[in-house]
């Protein structure tokens, strides 16, 4: 109990991350994870990813009950996509205890800061910016089925890169499904959050099995109980904001981010 309450600062930040990671999809863990980073300059980014991948499980299945709840989730797309994820994310957590700290920041924070800058700086493309309410009770019944088996592609990799760098998939998976598979903007971000509780849930429990997530536990559970508020909150403040705005948020958000973990690791 004592050990909670030494962490109990970090419980406003759960808050927020849970709020604004639900609202544009991507679970949270592009803002955590820059955050432990800035915080705990001395510990391996094993450890790191898994307290931030374990709060993304937390958040994306509060957000997913919401979303669920609104009709909102492509149930066959989240399926696919999860299943193809899933190896690539048991990889990746392996992976991180590989990486010395320093390279991982430098890795991170230039994948951030590309990942905004593509958002910001690509054409508009496909991007539908209108709220789906009527649409979602059988949400994605006009996508394709050829862009469902290039998002099982996109998966595979997806898996590995979110679980390596513990921020989840969304900040890839929404980007892509909006842009490159014709999604509209709030099912895919429900439906991204419906794959994070997934693909997260499978990092974290390979980081507990090598052992990575001994150190973790008590700032996990924390940040996951102010997720628990936040997340909901964020679901239902994604019905009063447009498509647009959520992509701006986000490529603002990964590329601040980024910046800030690049110059932290010189």
């Amino acid at each position: 109990m004592s050990s909670l309450i030494t962490h109990a600062w970090l419980l406003p930040i759960g808050v927020l991350v849970g709020m604004f990671g639900t609202l544009i999809g991507a679970g949270g863990g592009f803002i955590l994870l820059p955050i432990l980073l800035l915080m705990y300059p001395h510990e391996p980014p094993s450890t790191l990813t898994s307290i931030s991948l374990a709060v993304v499980f937390a958040n994306a299945l509060s957000g997913s009950v919401a979303y669920a709840r609104m009709g909102r989730i492509h149930y066959r797309a989240g399926v696919l996509f999860s299943a193809a994820a899933l190896p690539g994310s048991v990889l990746g957590a392996l992976t991180t205890g590989i990486l010395p700290r320093r390279a991982f920041d430098i890795v991170f924070g230039c994948a951030m800061v590309a990942a905004g800058a593509y958002l910001l700086l690509s054409p508009n493309g496909r991007r539908h910016t209108a709220p789906v309410a009527d649409q979602t009770t059988c949400p994605g019944d006009s996508v394709p089925p050829g862009s469902l088996r290039l998002g099982s592609v996109l998966s595979v990799l997806v898996g590995y890169l979110s679980s390596l760098l513990g921020i989840g998939g969304g900040i890839i998976h929404v980007p892509a499904m909006v842009r490159l598979l014709g999604f509209p903007v709030h099912v895919a971000t429900a439906t991204s959050h419906f794959i994070l509780a997934i693909s997260a849930l499978a990092g974290t429990c390979a980081h507990v099995v090598s052992g990575t997530f001994q150190t973790g536990p008590h700032r996990t559970i924390v940040l996951a109980l102010g997720v628990l508020v936040g997340a909901p909150l964020g679901a239902g403040f994604s019905s009063r904001v447009q498509g647009a705005w959520i992509m701006r948020g986000l490529a603002l958000a990964l590329g601040l981010a980024g910046l800030r973990v690049l110059l932290g690791a010189r």
